[in-house]
């Protein structure tokens, strides 16, 4: 039996099965569980397809809350946006610039 790693891919972009049971759209979040990533293309249910999962992103975030350069955020599902809340939410990466209270989008470094 061999142990030898093998080789895959970078890992800057994944191939990720959709089983949400509902279509994505290029520039949706993924939620990939422990993480989010960032689908790179239109991906149907059941399908699958390219989902960047490290880079620099704007995604829409909370309007009541203020985020600091290096701030860890989360990805609320529910809501659809960035929080600076742990519960019931995925972790998405650190902020990269500075988010007034009332801004309706952050930059985020993705978790890698």
């Amino acid at each position: 039996m061999s142990r030898e790693a093998r080789y895959i891919q970078p890992g800057e972009v994944i191939t990720w099965v959709n089983d949400t049971e509902s279509d994505v759209e290029v520039g949706d979040v993924v939620n990939l569980g422990s993480r989010i990533g960032v689908a790179l293309v239109d991906i149907p249910n059941e399908g699958s397809g390219a989902v960047k999962v490290t880079g620099v992103f704007e995604l829409p975030a909370i309007k009541t809350a203020a985020f600091s350069v290096g701030d860890q955020v989360y990805w609320d599902s529910t809501n659809g946006n960035l929080t600076n809340s742990s519960t019931d939410s995925t972790p998405a990466g650190w902020v990269v610039e500075a988010k007034a209270a009332a801004g309706a989008t952050a930059k985020i470094k993705l978790l890698g």
